[in-house]
């Protein structure tokens, strides 16, 4: 079922997606172990949650996004099996709605069956790319878990993909295992889809701590840096930011039937996926309309608070003149009569004065700025900002929620 809200947007703005198409990402690894299913399924909740319109497709015989998404075997009625095998069902019979904004095609274990039944088939390396074509307009992500093999599942989904990440552990064996797929995307990219890029790198299970996996990261920085400037399917490749840290809520969800939004939203692995989610919706809008014109916000030019001139007075009367900015130097002295029983009145320089020295101390802190629970701050840096009002009173003005600082704080709990 999809979203109401973005429905009615397409109704009414067709033009908008006019000529454009789901973004098509192939998850891919000939590895196992390393985080294909689990980025599939919660890098799509993130997406789902950005409001991006996000179908998942299971390629793997195991079939385990069924489990880690809480479905009910009993109530689908198509799979991808029935969809590669049977050519009266279409895409669209085989859709299930896991959440809003988030649909799946399903596997089955009869899947691991149907490279021999289509052995025959001299389409075979393309019907999924087929059968998906008339709803790509449906959907702006469509992510295909693939199975750990280089077989024919895995090439009906590198045909039909015109991009792939690849999830990886940053170790010694998995960086050789990566050179490994870039040859196999290279051979497909020859021969099947010659428009397929290989555009990002997630590194899971991340231990940003250790000796190896700053090596390995580097290593691959490096590699890439080089193929930039080569005719190379991988050549606009980057390490996607940030990192998937290692986190034992991301092993758990599954046996529960949840995405890792709905078992602990603001565990470390949920933060890493909603800030990798929040990237690329980012960078594709970037490459999308590079063009697009950016209105820069007009700068408030701040009015300057002027010094009243003093009222020309008796001279039997008492005048208090306010004192000249400190650069400006003082031509005309104006001397009066003291009077001793009266206590000279305070202006508003005086007060913003003492504003300079005492600013951020309103809430109870000093210059060291540490109590930032407290609300107030001293010379922190960006938690309350003082404002000098014209009326010579300061007002303290509380920026809006930092979403990153909010989920560091909720991840350090």
């Amino acid at each position: 079922m999809m979203n109401p809200s973005i429905l009615n947007q397409a109704k009414t703005s067709p033009s908008s997606r006019e000529n454009t198409s789901a973004r098509t990402i192939a998850l891919l690894n000939q590895k196992g172990g390393v985080g294909k299913t689990t980025t599939t399924i919660n890098l799509g909740a993130a997406l789902a949650l950005a409001e991006q319109r996000v179908l998942l497709v299971d390629l793997d015989p195991q079939a385990h996004l069924m489990l880690h998404l809480g479905i009910d075997e009993a109530v689908v009625e198509h799979t991808v099996y029935d969809l590669l095998i049977d050519p009266e069902v279409k895409a669209a019979d085989a859709i299930v709605n896991a959440r809003p904004n988030l649909d799946v095609l399903l596997s089955e274990v009869d899947l691991a069956g149907a490279e021999p039944e289509l052995a025959q088939r001299p389409d075979r390396q393309q019907i999924l790319k087929r059968k998906i074509e008339p709803i790509l307009d449906r959907y702006d992500v469509i992510l295909l878990d693939c199975p750990p093999s280089l077989g024919l599942m895995t090439l009906n989904a590198l045909a039909c993909a015109r991009e792939v990440f690849v999830p990886m552990q940053a170790h010694f064996l998995a960086l050789q295992g990566v050179s490994k797929l870039l040859e196999t995307v290279g051979l497909v990219c020859q021969s099947v889809n010659p428009d397929l890029r290989v555009s990002g790198i997630i590194l899971c299970m991340h231990e940003a701590q250790t000796t190896l996996a700053k090596e390995i990261v580097t290593d691959l920085e490096d590699f890439f840096e080089q193929a930039s400037q080569q005719d190379v399917p991988w050549s606009q490749c980057r390490v996607l930011q940030p990192p998937i840290r290692r986190n034992i809520k991301l092993a758990e969800a599954p046996s529960f039937g949840e995405t890792i939004f709905d078992y602990s939203p603001w565990c470390k692995g949920a933060i890493d996926y909603r800030k990798l989610a929040r990237q690329l919706v980012e960078h594709w809008h970037r490459v999308i309309a590079p063009t697009a014109e950016v209105v820069e916000p007009k700068a408030e030019v701040p009015i300057p608070v002027s010094t009243p001139e003093p009222a020309q007075a008796p001279a039997s009367t008492v005048v208090s003149i306010s004192p000249p900015a400190s650069d400006v130097i003082p031509t005309t002295i104006v001397e009066t009569k003291p009077d001793t029983n009266s206590r000279p009145a305070e202006t508003m320089e005086a007060s913003v004065s003492s504003q300079v020295g005492e600013s951020g101390d309103s809430e109870g802190t000093g210059d060291s700025g540490d109590s930032g629970d407290s609300g107030g701050s001293g010379e922190s840096g960006g938690d309350v900002e003082p404002v000098v009002s014209t009326s010579g009173t300061t007002a303290m003005t509380t920026p809006d929620c930092d979403i990153d600082a909010a989920e560091r704080t909720m991840a350090n709990d």
